[in-house]
């Protein structure tokens, strides 16, 4: 698409936008009585209008049927997970076996790890982001030192190239086939947090596996904004959270995918919990973990439908917009912004795109990195009606979300950026 700067471009383009009436069915907050530039869906999506009338049809039950709503309700309680299954699927590229919608991303990762990494004398090492996500850090950590290694001995950490940003498909892999013979994990965010750098998942889970490891990734910032194929490309498991791209609510429910292989192998360890057991027998109350065969094994407990419920109404919308139109519309808002921003004078503090140029290496995300007054610049925007986030030490992340973001708000944006510069 050839782009051009100005406002007059921007709504011409959003009149032709056939996703445009998605926007409506979301609410934006509101700043002097008028709709706020809303950037911050990579770390907050925005709640869909639905979703209190779905929690309220579940408070409805609750309040009308008590413990009965678990089998006499119109979604039984019992089952309400499988719900999201079908909408899942199509996000993943997983089949209903595979994917749950469960607990938190890190329980989640705790929970994977214990079945995915089981160190050898031998092969013992897991590989993560130099600059991964804390939790994700914390997470791995924690889990060799319970193993008894210390990150020196077994932690190995992809970092750029130097005076780069991201990190080169052939270094991950070329240090996958270096580490070989003593990897045992392979573990890495879908799309990176910080840079907003969409990872070679095929490439990568190809490499780790033919080196022996097993081959899991964060999905928090890649569900929901990039199209996946986990079953296709062979990943042995994921686990991401739902309030981002996904538009769930603050601390909503989490979710999992476990490769059908896996998940009909009875024999993987892992920590068990009543609702892992197989559901017809649950309530007989027998000694003896018998795991479903798929990932609904690794479940620990009953759901929580309330969050569920904002999960789905979520779900629902993503399933008319279709990941595939969201993609090509996100790719072309992302590519507005960054020749809009590319506009800028170097003499005006220009932001420098820590983020890939190729659109095939980046979903909706732009961070931009500010040689200096980065933090007032982030303040004045705030006060310009802007809701973006802010990362230390000097890095704006602004994410034009395509399910509500108009071409119209990329350029107001701008606009107002070069203003606050």
């Amino acid at each position: 698409m050839v782009y051009q700067n100005s406002l007059s471009f921007a709504q011409k383009l959003d009149k032709k936008d056939p996703l445009r009436e998605f926007r409506r069915q979301f609410h934006i907050p509101k700043f002097k009585d008028q709709d706020v530039i809303y950037l911050c869906g990579n770390s907050l999506g925005l709640q869909p209008k639905i979703a209190k009338d779905l929690i309220n049809e579940e408070l409805q039950s609750w309040s009308e049927l008590g413990v009965e709503g678990h089998f006499k309700e119109k979604n039984p309680w019992y089952g309400y997970h499988h719900l999201a299954k079908p909408a899942l699927s199509k996000l993943t590229g997983g089949t209903a076996e595979e994917v749950l919608a469960c607990n938190s991303l890190t329980t989640n990762l705790h929970l994977l790890m214990v079945t995915f990494y089981q160190p050898t004398k031998n092969r013992y090492k897991i590989m993560i982001e130099a600059g991964a996500f804390p939790s994700d850090q914390y997470a791995v950590e924690s889990q060799l030192n319970y193993h008894g290694f210390s990150t020196d001995q077994a932690l190995i950490r992809l970092e750029p190239r130097t005076g780069e940003s991201t990190l080169r498909t052939e270094d991950i892999i070329s240090l996958i086939e270096e580490n070989g013979p003593n990897l045992a994990l392979v573990l890495l965010g879908g799309v990176q947090y910080y840079t907003g750098q969409l990872f070679d998942i095929p490439g990568i889970t190809k490499a780790g596996k033919k080196a022996g490891a097993y081959v899991g990734f964060d999905l928090a910032h890649a569900i929901g904004n990039v199209p996946l194929h986990l079953h296709e490309w062979g990943v042995d498991f994921a686990v991401w959270c739902s309030y981002k791209y996904l538009n769930s609510g603050p601390g909503g429910v989490g979710g999992m995918f476990i490769h059908f292989k896996h998940g009909k192998n009875q024999k993987l360890k892992r920590f068990a919990g009543w609702w892992g057991h197989h559901e017809e027998e649950r309530f007989l109350m027998k000694k003896g973990f018998q795991a479903i065969p798929s990932v609904d094994g690794w479940q620990l407990s009953n759901a929580n439908v309330l969050s569920l419920a904002s999960h789905q109404a979520a779900l629902e919308i993503f399933s008319k917009a279709r990941i595939s139109r969201l993609r090509e519309k996100s790719i072309q808002l992302t590519g507005f912004m960054e020749f809009l921003l590319e506009q800028f004078d170097e003499s005006e503090n220009k932001p420098e795109i820590l983020t890939p140029k190729d659109p095939q290496q980046r979903g909706c995300q732009l961070s931009l990195s500010f040689n200096r007054g980065g933090k007032q610049i982030f303040e004045h925007m705030e006060r310009s009606g802007i809701i973006a986030d802010w990362r230390e030490p000097n890095v704006i992340r602004v994410a034009p979300v395509p399910l509500y973001n108009s071409f119209e708000d990329v350029y107001k944006f701008t606009h107002i950026l070069r203003n606050c510069i």
